[in-house]
């Protein structure tokens, strides 16, 4: 089932973080706007518009920050999601997995996924994701991930880990294969490292520090091995670049459905990768809605509608003649456009991994299970 068909409400819930990753996306956006936070009656008519309008029950918790920092405002949507919508809201979660002992019982009782930012062993993530006040992280998820999976109370909660990768962790993915499953992490997706949103495109940034990046070739080496050893000691393990190949798809993702990912500060955006609706700057076509308190009600911008829908790989001049374009359906359209300022860009290290990953493994035998975060 191809990523696009992911269809559900998303909350960017608040800017505020209790780590400070060393790769973080939006880290200087976050710093320019201070603390912001999405208010309930916004979220609520979200809820109703988009129930009203969509078959889909399924709502989700996303960054910009951590979204478990305010705890009292996911409950209480989780609690208006339900009511609205009955017995078949379904739940699901980015989380950094730093939250107490409180958090971990409401996920236990609220959650159906629950994806963990996790970068692997401790001597890893703890570089890579430290908490705000420069203390190892590692800990503190591994114990809420022990308890959460050991519980007798156990209900239907699937947790995953979201990898991001980075020259720390590329040769290292059978040993964190074999780490995720001793904590009883049994669906795990790896995320190859892209640059920070920035208020100007990649390709135009003039400040030396243009892009982050790593051996490609490399990731999809230890990747393979990685993706078999998973395979045959019964687990999953997905890469970001490989989420298309359980289907057919002339679309990456929801982003060009579109579908809503309700911003703090009141904006309807396309995608993860634009947080804050706001001063998008260049990646401002993502942001096809906003709330207006005078109406109280959502307006939409049709044209970015349109041009989003209308990126397929079908009209993408360098995916026309692609032999894997119905496994891929045009990358990552945030990536893209932070990258080149288009929406018909092109990454192309990405493209060769991808037709590389797809002469090697195939498409997928069966559906995954769990869809990419």
């Amino acid at each position: 089932m191809p990523h696009c068909n992911k269809q559900m409400i998303s909350f960017f819930l608040t800017t505020k973080c209790n780590l400070r990753c060393v790769y973080c996306y939006n880290g200087e956006e976050r710093l320019l706007v201070k603390d912001k936070t999405l208010r309930i009656h916004i979220a609520k008519a979200a809820i109703d518009e988009y129930f009203s309008n969509n078959t889909s029950r399924h709502i989700r918790f996303y960054g910009p920050g951590e979204v478990t920092q305010e705890f009292d405002l996911m409950c209480q949507i989780v609690e208006y999601a339900k009511k609205v919508g009955g017995t078949g809201v379904t739940v699901e979660i980015q989380t950094n997995g730093v939250f107490s002992d409180n958090v971990c019982k409401w996920i236990l009782d609220n959650i159906n996924i629950m994806w963990v930012s996790f970068d692997g062993t401790p001597d890893i993530h703890d570089i890579q994701r430290p908490t705000a006040k420069g203390k190892p992280s590692s800990s503190i998820i591994e114990k809420n991930i022990k308890w959460l999976n050991s519980t007798p109370k156990k209900k239907t909660l699937m947790i995953g880990a979201r990898v991001t990768m980075t020259e720390l962790n590329i040769r290292r993915q059978s040993e964190l294969v074999n780490y995720f499953n001793n904590l009883g992490i049994k669906y795990i997706w790896t995320d190859p490292l892209f640059p920070e949103v920035k208020e100007t495109a990649v390709c135009n940034d003039k400040t030396g520090r243009i892009v982050d990046f790593f051996d490609m070739d490399t990731y999809i080496d230890n990747y393979i091995n990685a993706y078999k050893y998973a395979s045959d000691i019964g687990l999953f393990y997905g890469s970001f670049l490989t989420c298309n190949f359980d289907g057919k798809t002339n679309i990456h993702c929801r982003a060009c459905t579109p579908v809503p990912h309700i911003t703090p500060d009141g904006y309807v955006s396309a995608c993860d990768m634009v947080v804050i609706g706001e001063n998008a700057h260049h990646m401002d076509c993502f942001i096809y809605g906003k709330w207006d308190n005078y109406s109280k009600m959502f307006i939409y911008f049709d044209n970015k509608i349109k041009a989003l829908k209308e990126r397929t790989s079908d009209n993408i001049s360098h995916c026309k003649t692609c032999e894997v374009k119905n496994y891929c359906g045009g990358y990552c359209l945030g990536e893209v456009v932070n990258e080149t300022g288009k929406l018909d860009g092109q990454k192309h290290e990405v493209c060769k991994a991808i037709k590389r990953l797809f002469k090697e493994i195939g498409p997928a035998k069966h559906p995954y299970a769990y869809l990419h975060p």
